[in-house]
């Protein structure tokens, strides 16, 4: 399955415009989940991408974005700790609540794991929560500040080095963490929990995933990584990472997939904001994308309106052949060609005597019908009465 990425932006807990990506899958939709990426990551963190395209490719739409002064995110970093990770991760479910659909899904990698245990229950929507590498701890974090966390307690503050880069570090981000209790909000849950941990994790040990497998409450499972890294740097763990997650998903979101009971009532489009002219289309629990051709200044993102209009013309013409061919007729496999052209109105055989004088062009659609297999000898007879609109190609 196909899909598409669209840059967005929104207001995290301070004001501060945060980004973010959209994994949106063209085809039908089961779900939105939110990604939070571990301590001094961000939502491009190859394995983010990676996990995220796994589940964008199995119907689940994904939004990761960069906490607060992170990443390409506004913001002083210095002045962020746990608590307002957790407050933009309330305002991104907010964000996909007034403009796409609440998140049922929240997935949080290392510390962005415990951000996610922590939320999950101030988002009613959420169905199912999903781990990777997170402590159970949220002062576990402190383990890496070395003998930096001895300065901050001194002098307020501190830079501290992370994986090759230096953060400024303040005490209310210590004394913040410190507060926290996970596994608390871990038993208090109860919601499905995916716990995945590598046995030879080296920055956050797999006791953590034991510590919170025991004080969650059913249903739970645990995945190991086997012999990954804590950052899943092999591509080939971070695509099985997404690969689990999207197919143990599918047990809680089977129920939330919209299923067709009968025709469409209602089509709901509505521009995305990602380039010129993409639209996001909603039809029953469909969900895919019309836009425009690069040639024209769309992003070639979905079919056009003139496709779509050929598009309901060739499975119109197909289906109605299926239906009665299964009445009365010897029927092999149906296919509709399509094309459109714009003709001048004076050329129109159909049209009145005031649209022909008309200067300008109609819009003209023609179908070839071909069918590849068994016909019958009365439908090998039919010649088609208009075969400049209309032709039929039989094939044995």
């Amino acid at each position: 399955m196909a899909f598409n990425t669209q840059r967005l932006q929104f207001s995290g807990h301070s004001g501060a415009t945060l980004s973010a990506r959209l994994d949106l899958p063209n085809a039908p939709l089961r779900a939105y989940a939110l990604f939070a990426h571990c301590f001094t990551c961000s939502k491009d963190l190859p394995a983010a991408r990676r996990i995220a395209a796994e589940l964008a490719r199995e119907g689940i739409a994904v939004l990761r974005f960069d906490f607060t002064g992170l990443g390409s995110s506004e913001g002083e970093f210095a002045s962020t700790n746990f608590s307002s990770n957790v407050a933009d991760l309330l305002s991104a479910a907010d964000y996909l609540r007034q403009h796409y659909e609440a998140p049922a899904v929240l997935i949080g990698h290392s510390l962005g794991g415990a951000a996610v245990l922590a939320v999950a229950g101030d988002i009613p929507e959420v169905r199912t929560v999903a781990t990777i590498g997170a402590p159970a701890d949220v002062g576990h974090v402190l383990k890496n500040f070395g003998t930096s966390l001895e300065e901050i307690d001194k002098n307020g503050e501190a830079d501290v080095d992370l994986a090759g880069r230096t953060f400024l570090i303040r005490k209310q981000f210590v004394e913040d963490t410190r507060a926290h209790r996970i596994k608390d909000a871990v038993g208090r849950l109860k919601k499905p929990l995916l716990v995945l941990h590598a046995p030879l994790d080296h920055t956050v040990g797999i006791e953590n995933a034991t510590e919170i497998f025991v004080a969650a409450k059913h249903p739970k499972s645990f995945i190991s990584l086997d012999k990954a890294d804590h950052l899943l740097t092999d591509p080939e763990d971070a695509a099985f990472a997404g690969r689990i997650i999207s197919e143990w998903l599918t047990r809680y979101l089977a129920a939330d997939t919209p299923q067709a009971t009968g025709p469409v009532e209602h089509v709901h489009v509505r521009e995305t904001g990602e380039g010129k002219f993409q639209n996001s289309v909603q039809a029953g629990g469909h969900r895919l994308f019309a836009d425009e051709p690069e040639s024209v200044g769309g992003l070639d993102s979905g079919p056009s309106p003139y496709d779509f209009l050929a598009i309901a013309l060739g499975a119109c013409t197909s289906m109605t052949l299926r239906l009665y061919a299964h009445k009365q007729l010897k029927l092999g496999r149906i296919g509709v060609d399509v094309s459109h052209t714009k003709i001048h109105a004076k050329d129109c055989e159909d049209c009145t005597e005031t649209e022909r004088g008309d200067s300008r062009k109609i819009d003209r659609f023609e179908r070839v019908i071909s069918i590849e297999g068994e016909v019958s000898e009365e439908l090998r007879g039919v010649a088609p009465k208009r075969p400049d609109m209309l032709r039929l190609e039989i094939s044995s």
